[in-house]
């Protein structure tokens, strides 16, 4: 991980322009271009889950109510998915699960997961990486949060849309970068759900 002097910036980044994956049973959509360990389990509304791959894992994941490729889902599922870099390669591999529905009632930013030690003690899930933190947020029409401050912020729209200040309106699938800034005030235009990055390192490969 490092991190420089940085120039403040913005980008923002459309959910048509993603690169996306599509199968018979899978619609996919991409940012960034059950399982070995004996684990299954049920992912609903208002969850939110950890898996750690660490030294090595096989893992799977549909839609349970997915029969055949040329029947649809009874219900569609709509999640997101995403990939943290660890502090150090080769942990054990590990699940934690957190339930934060009743939390997201509060319309404000709930800490979701986090390896920052600020949040250490906290009700959050543990993530290996002591320079992120993810946030999450349901709001309801005409409610605003304030974006945290960070040399890193990644937000992205899980549904309905939001006036960003003094940038844009998003929609479902939108997500803006920000780079040395923050501070921003988001507001819902309707029922909407949104997930903040917190991130104060670059990935050093």
């Amino acid at each position: 991980m490092g991190s420089a002097l940085l120039a403040p910036g913005m980008e923002v980044r459309r959910a048509d322009g993603r690169q996306s994956s599509r199968l018979s049973w899978l619609d996919s959509k991409h940012s960034f271009s059950l399982d070995s360990g004996g684990r299954s389990g049920v992912i609903y509304p208002g969850l939110a889950q950890r898996m750690s791959a660490g030294t090595g894992i096989l893992h799977s994941g549909k839609n349970d109510t997915y029969r055949s490729a040329d029947r649809p889902p009874a219900d569609p599922v709509h999640f997101v998915q995403v990939w943290v870099v660890p502090d150090e390669a080769g942990v054990t591999p590990g699940y934690e699960q957190l339930e934060i529905d009743a939390e997201l009632l509060s319309g404000g930013l709930v800490t979701v997961a986090s390896g920052m030690d600020r949040h250490r003690g906290a009700s959050a899930i543990r993530i290996r990486n002591r320079h992120a933190a993810l946030y999450a947020a349901r709001l309801g029409p005409g409610q605003h949060v304030p974006l945290p401050e960070a040399p890193y912020l990644h937000l992205f729209v899980a549904r309905g849309s939001v006036d960003l200040e003094g940038a844009a309106v998003l929609r479902e699938g939108d997500a803006a970068r920000f780079t040395a800034t923050g501070g921003h005030r988001v507001r819902a235009s309707g029922p909407a759900e949104i997930l903040v990055w917190e991130m104060h390192a670059t990935v050093t490969l």
